[in-house]
């Protein structure tokens, strides 16, 4: 039974901490490597798990402590974790895929792409908002 202060199942503890970070690294990895498949070519999927961790922990960390906890106003909020999450993207790309800064833009964007099309279709079916 629910205590009455809780607004979740889990209450917001460490499991669904940890449950929120691995799905959101799964979404992360699989449109990355969706993207990553598109335009490179055929990649081994490791390396879109290795490079989705960086852009799952820093959005969920902006998202947690930087717009709740008034770091980041409410306003410039979105887009300030939006460009900080591609920029966390672009350099864990870079890194993980060994890519130039001329490479990695396009597969960024067509990530971010990727993202918004899933992410849209899965709200859509499943009704999360």
């Amino acid at each position: 039974m629910l205590q009455s202060g809780f607004s979740s199942l889990t209450g917001g503890g460490i499991l669904a901490v940890l449950v929120t970070v691995l799905v959101t690294w799964l979404f992360y990895a699989v449109t990355l490597h969706l993207a990553a498949t598109f335009f490179i070519g055929d990649v081994p999927s490791q390396l879109a798990a290795k490079a989705a961790l960086a852009p799952a922990l820093v959005s969920l960390v902006l998202q947690r402590w930087g717009i709740e906890s008034g770091v980041v106003s409410a306003d410039l909020g979105v887009a300030v974790v939006l460009f900080l999450t591609l920029v966390a993207d672009g350099i864990a790309i870079s890194v993980s895929y060994r890519l130039s800064t001329r490479s990695t833009a396009p597969l960024v964007a067509l990530h971010l792409a990727f993202a918004a099309v899933l992410g849209f279709a899965l709200n859509n079916i499943f009704m999360f908002f």
